[in-house]
């Protein structure tokens, strides 16, 4: 092992909690462990023998033995999509929060792109797949491209919040190692972000299952993609009326949402204890019977020492002789050098000519229909400003409660997973049918869908910054005397500042693509409607009138740039400038 290599261990073992016990387990464990992986490659094989013909083409069968198949196609697109989101969060994210380049253009990039309605282009990416892939192929990639577009942007804005708001003192001490990229990342970047990244992850599944019908189900004109999958199979049941299969198939989906829950999300959480920035341990630290069942075991602890350590240190030496040694200065945003400068130029030419394509096309709108454009921006966006003052009223007090109790947790987590990713579409027609008769009734409804599909982004932000806040500085308030209410507004507030605006600008672009199916819906045989830039799109897609729909989705696309551009932007700043953990 080499000396930088050995100074990143070190490191590591400094600055963040130790999270080894005792490796010592009774045989019993170990057995356990080995029944398991042999249950689960009898599940796997079992699961290819019993494969129901009818898998591998567009019928969706309803018979309880083709549950379990499905079940498992539904939890793969789901794991693909969600190492895509990773990958994509760690390169963009830093990209982002390390130069100036990435705060001047790649910012405003994905403000627009988690801005964009994405089910109003996806027959588009459909169609442009299947026209250079095998359609089995084109289908199962867009599929997981929705999926996608539903992880993704959360992880991102969560990795770019635990990078500008990383305490200077870290950098330093990354500095003064002469860290090289690789080692900074693996040592300091993903242990700092751990706990968010986690918190961020189990919503991203949760918002994943929101979305699992419209990604297993396309339909382009007269052309039926259709993907073998639990989304499919509820939307199947759920078109042919049969009650039954919706039970069962609900059922398998909350089963697997607890199993996920039990043997991923809360073995992870235990494990993400120790890199909190702590002096003290906590009280009451979540805890996980598999977390403690694996590490009871000697053969789980043997197969670490023997394989992933001296893997690790292979990669750690293989990528040190090819990355430049560090010069030990403190990492700051870097300036924009002429590459970033023709980059942005290049896209600037881009962009000036797709905006004149678009005005070509923008020319044939009445000029009347900007005024009603205007006022659907407004309208929408008085909605989704009382949809995120609301979920800030419940979300703030729930998650710290959470957060700060890793009993109420491990009782509470497994319920909000399983409340975060019942489609809201589902229940919407029953609110509809109580408020629908009242004045303003699609107002509330719309509002009250944008809530149900957009809370849990900030819920999780709240868990995962009040779980981060250190026990030492929380003793130190007790030590103190502070009132309750001191307490919130001198530590937990503070700390909480930048998952906030984190839970707040993803909620935000949620809401707002919940526009278009809240506020123009089919109920009862004919179409409601209300005043709103979401019921615009919506008509003008239904009605095939392409100048409106370029207009509508354009202005609400430059409304939420222009609001984070000026509001979350500036908040972000000062969370990296007054909030961070010193």
């Amino acid at each position: 092992m080499s000396a930088r290599t050995g100074d990143a261990m070190n490191m590591q073992q400094m600055i963040f909690k130790p999270g080894r016990t005792e490796s010592a387990g009774p045989w019993v464990v170990d057995a356990a462990i080995l029944a398991g992986l042999i249950g689960l490659v009898g599940l796997v094989g079992w699961l290819a023998l019993s494969a129901p013909q009818t898998v591998s083409g567009p019928e969706i069968s309803l018979s309880l033995s083709s549950l379990p198949w499905y079940a498992a196609y539904s939890v793969a697109r789901m794991f693909a999509a969600y190492v895509l989101s990773m990958l994509f969060s760690m390169f963009y994210g830093s990209l982002a929060a390390r130069s100036r380049f990435g705060e001047v253009f790649m910012l405003p990039v994905l403000d627009v792109l988690q801005s964009v309605p994405i089910l109003s282009f996806l027959p588009v990416v459909l169609l442009g797949f299947t026209a250079v892939l095998p359609e089995n192929l084109a289908v199962e990639l867009a599929s997981v491209v929705l999926i996608f577009t539903s992880q993704a942007w959360n992880i991102t804005f969560a990795w770019y919040q635990s990078q500008v708001t990383m305490p200077k003192e870290l950098k330093e001490a990354s500095a003064n190692f002469r860290f090289n990229p690789w080692l900074r990342f693996r040592t300091l970047d993903l242990p700092f972000a751990g706990v968010s990244l986690i918190w961020n992850s189990i919503m991203s599944w949760a918002g994943g299952w929101f979305f699992l019908m419209a990604a297993e189900i396309f339909t382009v004109g007269h052309r039926d993609f259709r993907l073998p999958g639990i989304g499919s199979y509820l939307q199947e049941a759920a078109s042919q009326g049969n009650v039954r299969a919706i039970l069962w198939g609900l059922g398998v989906l909350v089963l697997v949402i607890v199993a996920l829950d039990q043997l991923v999300w809360r073995p992870l959480l235990a494990w993400g204890e120790r890199f909190k920035l702590t002096m003290v341990g906590s009280e009451e630290e979540p805890t996980s019977w598999v977390y403690d069942l694996l590490q009871g075991s000697n053969l789980l602890w043997a197969f670490h020492e023997r394989v992933l350590v001296p893997a690790m240190e292979w990669i750690d030496m293989f990528i040190q002789n090819r990355v430049r040694p560090f010069d030990g200065r403190v990492e700051e945003r870097a300036p924009l050098t002429w590459r970033s400068r023709l980059f942005m130029a290049v896209a600037g030419v881009f962009a000036v000519i797709v905006a004149a394509q678009a005005l070509r096309l923008l020319g044939h709108l009445p000029s009347a229909r900007w005024a009603d454009i205007a006022v659907g921006l407004l309208a929408t966006f008085l909605r989704v400003m009382a949809a995120l003052a609301v979920a800030m009223l419940w979300t703030v007090p729930l998650g710290v409660a959470i957060g700060s109790n890793p009993r109420l947790a491990s009782f509470l987590q497994p319920m909000v997973q399983i409340a975060a990713s019942v489609p809201a579409t589902a229940i919407f027609p029953v609110a509809l049918m109580f408020l629908v008769g009242l004045t303003g009734g699609l107002n509330l409804a719309a509002v009250l869908l944008m809530l149900m599909g957009t809370q849990w982004y900030m819920l999780f932000n709240v868990i995962a910054g009040a779980s981060t806040i250190p026990q030492d500085l929380k003793d130190t308030a007790v030590l103190l005397g502070l009132s309750r209410w001191t307490r919130w507004r001198t530590l937990v507030l503070p700390a909480l500042f930048p998952y906030i605006i984190t839970g707040a600008v993803t909620a935000g672009g949620g809401a707002w693509n919940a526009s278009i199916v809240s506020e123009y819906v089919n109920f009862a045989g004919r179409n409601i409607s209300t005043v709103g830039i979401g019921a615009i799109i919506a008509q003008a897609t239904a009605r095939g009138d392409y100048p409106l729909l370029l207009a509508g989705t354009m202005s609400m696309v430059v409304t939420v740039v222009l609001f984070n551009r000026l509001v979350w932007r500036r908040l972000y700043r000062l969370a990296e400038e007054k909030f961070r953990m010193e």
